[in-house]
């Protein structure tokens, strides 16, 4: 029986593409579409995925060597928080696939008898928030059955509670009740967007900038986001030096900034392609499970989902988290001793907080997108600092790279409700 479970959680939950594509195919076949039609929709939600995974990637690639220099600029080699740490994946890897293919079942069940009506189904994360609650559970010393229960229980509930929290903000910028984030940005775009509620003006959008006629190619995602990345790479290269971003590269600074930029750009067309094409094939087919299997149902998706709704939010989130959280890291790590370094959070001010700012957005425009931006990346370097207290003898390397999100902040609740039990 574990070995099904934990071939079930391999070969289908981990991975993506499949997990959204038979989800696309339970729901064409509960419409009852012919085999043509049921084929076709769940291949193209395969591909849509893969294609927004790739791009994902991409973009992910594109920015580490910032992160990598600015990590330069911040720390030492003494980022390591403990010397020996539990190896989570290898010693719990059983328990946190256990934890979550009951979480996702109880989010199931949930939907199907209450009134929260959303289904988890960004798959790497219903595999990464129980790697974060097992990690608490050890860290508080639970038992192998102890650890298995608390991060059942844990994950269950930020499946159901989070995107729940989310899907007003979702709809706002939507306009309508299709999907809801399912993705570590929650907490940090609920903050973003409540804060855009009063501070901003939803009569001028990021959207509505107006450009001279020249520069009207700005409006073009891919161009814009490759030049903010040409521009960030020339003054991280001229301030760390070219060898601190890529010491193997022959290229000029220039040359290599440039084709950092392209990538980039290249990485946000072909995510936001595949954005389109999941969006296309997966709501319209999910209608069927809402209509036959859990009743109004939506789903839960990556958050990348959302970006294609307000694309300038996303990246001013970015450059707005990035100013802020940098600064705020050189301060706190020159003017505190910790008793480690912070780094710079490069990915998850753009994932997270580009998210983040889309929601605000919509709460506040232009200038709510701004001001809430900037409070979730105070939120977002807060509460890194304090998760690597929590997780010093498990996951604090990890964390210093992902963290600063949900995986920080609910990671720090658990810790506090673990430590009711020990």
């Amino acid at each position: 029986m574990m070995e099904f479970i934990q071939i079930v959680i391999t070969e289908i939950f981990r991975q993506p593409a499949i997990l959204l594509g038979l989800i696309a195919m339970l729901g064409l076949i509960l419409q009852k579409k012919s085999i043509s039609d049921v084929i076709k929709g769940a291949v193209l939600t395969a591909v849509g995925v893969l294609i927004l995974t790739w791009g994902t990637n991409i973009i992910s690639g594109s920015i580490s060597p910032i992160q990598n220099a600015m990590t330069s600029l911040t720390a030492s080699d003494g980022t390591e928080v403990a010397s020996e740490q539990v190896d989570i994946l290898a010693d719990y890897g059983g328990a946190i696939g256990i934890s979550m293919l009951i979480a996702f079942l109880i989010n199931v069940l949930v939907a199907r008898f209450t009134k929260i009506k959303h289904i988890f189904l960004t798959g790497h994360m219903l595999f990464w928030f129980p790697y974060i609650f097992v990690a608490v559970a050890v860290e508080n010393h639970f038992s192998q059955t102890g650890v298995i229960i608390f991060a059942t229980i844990a994950s269950a509930l930020y499946f159901i509670v989070v995107p729940a929290l989310l899907t007003p903000f979702v709809t706002a910028v939507t306009g309508d009740r299709s999907f809801t984030l399912g993705h570590p940005t929650g907490i940090l775009a609920i903050t973003a967007a409540l804060i855009a509620r009063y501070t901003g003006n939803k009569e001028k959008s990021t959207e509505d900038i107006n450009l001279p006629k020249g520069l009207g190619f700005f409006r073009e995602i891919a161009i814009t986001g490759g030049t903010v990345i040409l521009l960030v790479y020339l003054v991280v290269g001229l301030w760390a030096g070219k060898s601190a971003l890529n010491p193997d590269t022959d290229l000029s600074l220039f040359t290599y900034a440039l084709t950092q930029g392209l990538e980039f750009g290249a990485g946000l067309t072909i995510m936001l392609s595949g954005v389109r094409m999941m969006i296309q094939q997966i709501l319209p087919a999910f209608k069927g499970i809402s209509d036959k299997l859990v009743p109004n149902a939506i789903p839960a998706l990556d958050c990348p989902i959302i970006f294609n709704y307000r694309p300038n939010a996303v990246l001013i989130g970015f450059i707005v988290a990035m100013l802020t959280s940098t600064a705020l890291i050189l301060v706190v790590n020159t003017q505190f001793d910790l008793g480690f370094l912070l780094l710079p959070l490069v990915i998850t001010s753009f994932f997270e907080c580009g998210a983040a700012a889309v929601l605000a957005e919509g709460q506040g425009g232009l200038r709510g997108a701004i001001i809430g931006t900037i409070g979730a990346s105070v939120l977002m370097v807060a509460s890194l600092a304090i998760s690597i207290f929590v997780f010093e003898n498990t996951i604090a390397d990890w964390m210093l790279v992902f963290g600063g999100n949900d995986f920080s902040i609910f990671g720090w609740i658990a810790d506090l409700v673990a430590g009711l039990f020990t």
